[in-house]
Order: structure tokens, then C-alpha cells, then sequence
């Protein structure tokens, strides 16, 4: 791994650790249950750019003017909800107790996916040092 990447990762803030394990667990999820038609990524798409728009204006003013946000903050503006819609439509049918997977497997999937991102975390935090 280059060494930019695992200092990012080394530095990772707890909030940002949370948005990962996010990720992780939607990513997961949606490689158990993907579906192939463009109509349900399409309305994804366009839910994210809508509700995208919202939330950029709505993050942006504010009663003491107004906020800069960076270009991930706005990336990530957009992909919450294109993540949010996608995986409701994904599991509608699939038996989902709130974001849980009916089956167990599943469910030890996505959580060890998360444990081994938070080991990795642990041990570039416990042992790497960048040069």
C-alpha cells in the first residue's frame, strides 16, 4: 500500500471510521443482493442529485453566513443518499429487520469485514510509522 493511503488510514478520525464502517456495511449488503437493472441505479442517481442539491444548500447557509465545505464533503453529500435509496431498494423484499440481513451469514459477513477494517486500523496505529 502506498504510503499516503496508510497515513490516511493511520490519522482517520472517529467520525470518519464510522462513514467507513458505513460503507463497508452498504457495500457488503449490496454485493449479496445487487440487481442489474439500471432503472433501480437510475432513480438512485437522481434521488442523490436532488437530495444532493438539498443538502449542499442546506449545509452551506446558514444564520452566520455562509460555509465552505471541501470537495469529499460535497462528494459525500451526493452518495449518503444514492447509498440510502439504493439499499432500500435492494433489500425491499429481502426480509431486512431495519439494515440487518435476515441470515445470520450475512449479517457475520458484513461484521467481519468491519472488525477486519478496525484491525488494520489498530495495527497501522500500533506499528506503522511513516518515514
Amino acid at each position: 500500500m502506498p504510503s499516503r493511503l496508510l497515513r490516511y488510514l493511520r490519522h482517520l478520525t472517529t467520525g470518519r471510521i464510522i462513514l467507513w464502517c458505513y460503507a463497508i456495511w452498504y457495500v457488503v449488503n449490496v454485493v449479496q443482493h445487487f440487481d442489474p437493472q439500471p432503472r433501480l441505479w437510475l432513480t438512485s442517481l437522481g434521488l442523490s442529485f436532488i437530495i444532493g442539491i438539498a443538502l449542499i444548500l442546506s449545509t452551506r447557509s446558514g444564520t452566520r453566513g455562509t460555509t465552505q465545505l471541501d470537495g469529499w464533503q460535497t462528494f459525500r453529500l451526493f452518495l449518503m443518499p444514492f447509498c440510502v435509496s439504493s439499499f432500500a431498494a435492494l433489500v425491499k423484499q429481502a426480509g431486512y429487520i431495519l439494515i440487518f440481513p435476515p441470515s445470520w451469514r450475512e449479517n457475520l459477513i458484513g461484521l467481519g469485514a468491519i472488525a477486519a477494517f478496525l484491525l488494520l486500523l489498530a495495527l497501522l496505529r500500533k506499528f506503522y510509522r511513516p518515514i
